[in-house]
């Protein structure tokens, strides 16, 4: 099992939240390929709307990869991008600014937000964990509460 962040806005979040699906990089299907079925994935928002000056800062969804394969969804007007089916937790929208300090992956309080230029990168369970408990989400203990198909909820 592997920690994630992934980015995206609020409001792109949400309708991924709606529909039990994660879509990161503009549709790419490689960094979804880097994720596996048990997979913790938490969603990092800097802004509210889709390159909107509306800054946000904040962790606002936290979820399970399910098993199975990224598959492209049709947008319209040729757009396919491609999704990842998740499991998302309860959760609350937590500021990252807080936080900042116990995380690993925020060390260089300068650049802090450096690595989130990437869209997705993997953190330490230890830094999950201070996601979740700042989210006031319930990540499972052991790798088998994890679900392991859509249709098995936690």
């Amino acid at each position: 099992m592997k920690n994630w962040v992934a980015v995206a806005s609020a409001e792109h979040v949400r309708l991924g939240q709606k529909a039990g699906f994660m879509q990161i990089c503009h549709g790419k299907v490689a960094p979804l390929r880097r994720i596996g079925p048990g997979d913790v994935v938490a969603y990092y928002s800097p802004t509210y709307t889709f390159k909107g000056p509306d800054k946000l800062q904040a962790f606002t969804a936290i979820g399970i990869a399910h098993t199975g394969e990224p598959y492209p969804a049709d947008m319209g007007g040729g757009f396919r991008p491609y999704r990842r089916n998740v499991n998302w937790l309860p959760a609350e929208e937590v500021p990252i600014r807080p936080i900042l300090d116990p995380l690993s992956f925020t060390t260089d309080r300068k650049r802090w937000g450096y690595q989130l230029r990437f869209g997705l990168f993997e953190i330490c369970a230890a830094d999950m964990e201070i996601i979740a408990k700042a989210m006031r989400a319930a990540l499972p203990k052991l790798e088998h509460d994890y679900p392991q198909d859509p249709g098995e909820v936690l």
